[in-house]
């Protein structure tokens, strides 16, 4: 997409790069002589969030959290994605790879909007959209583990599917608290910006908010997973116990049967009218016997 003006007045003036090239970022440097390292950093996928100066520019490199359903989440560009702010004078340049939901978002509020604003409320409005998509995101990652939650307490479900789905959501959520424990340091720096203090605190509130979120969903997805591992073995613990009941009511008369599977010529009873019957009815009484002390000993 082409470098865009998306708004101008006489106090301000907002550049967007959606997706750029690197004559993009040729452009920019020779227009607003920023320095390439910086733009380059707005390219690589990965890159943590900062904040640097140089000279009259500030830059911040901010992650947003998006609604893409990856199947490996294994780094940060799996679950969110870069925006880069320069702020310069009365110019404010954001770069970012794909469409953002908090610049989408920014340009409406700024449609609505009567007063003329600075580049720094713009920044920080951007700022505050990016700390909301996390928010967003800790909710529906809750809902997620209720739902899990449910499922694995008060439905006879799939354990392999189950503890696929919370491995997931694990790694989702320790990707997205990394992400915002490295973003602490970028935010603390809207202080330099020279807002007013009512703003930036906004800003840092929602911002410990939604890292205290995070922090309370991984300890909750922590304890889930002891507790389905601890329900499976309670499961596999109740299977054993049946077989082990089984076991004790056939264990005598087995005894017996092999006992009179010998044939020996003097076996008791071998040759007598009843002898089959009478040692199926001790086999009998056996069983019985065994059924009523388990039962006293609530086994």
């Amino acid at each position: 997409m082409p470098i865009n003006t998306i708004y101008r007045d006489s106090r301000c003036e907002w550049v967007d790069v959606e997706a750029p090239v690197q004559e993009d970022l040729t452009f920019l440097h020779e227009r607003y002589e920023i320095n390439n390292f910086l733009l380059e950093d707005t390219l690589d996928p990965n890159h943590l969030p900062k904040y640097e100066e140089d000279g009259q520019v500030k830059f911040f490199l901010l992650r947003e959290s998006t609604e893409l359903e990856r199947k490996n989440l294994n780094t940060i560009s799996d679950i969110s994605t870069k925006i880069g702010i320069f702020l310069l004078g009365n110019t404010i340049i954001t770069i970012h790879r794909m469409k953002a939901k908090s610049i989408t978002e920014t340009k409406k509020q700024l449609s609505g909007m009567n007063t003329e604003t600075d580049p720094q409320k713009i920044a920080l409005m951007i700022a505050l959209l990016i700390m909301k998509s996390f928010d967003d995101e800790a909710v529906s990652l809750m809902e997620t583990m209720d739902n899990i939650e449910n499922e694995i307490f008060l439905k006879n479900t799939n354990h392999t599917t189950q503890i696929r789905r919370l491995y997931k959501l694990k790694r989702k959520s320790g990707l997205n608290s990394r992400v915002l424990t490295i973003s602490t340091d970028a935010i603390d720096k809207f202080r330099l910006l020279g807002l007013q203090d009512s703003e930036v605190s906004d800003l840092k509130d929602k911002h410990k908010d939604v890292v205290a979120d995070f922090d309370h969903l991984n300890i909750q997805i922590t304890n889930l997973i002891s507790m389905f591992l601890a329900l499976s073995d309670q499961k596999a613990n109740q299977v054993m116990k049946v077989l082990a009941i089984y076991s004790v009511y056939f264990l005598p008369i087995t005894f017996i049967a092999g006992l009179y599977g010998m044939n020996f010529d003097n076996m008791p009873e071998l040759r007598h009218k009843y002898g089959y019957y009478v040692t199926l009815g001790v086999m009998a009484l056996i069983v019985i016997c065994t059924f009523i002390y388990a039962r006293r000993k609530q086994w």
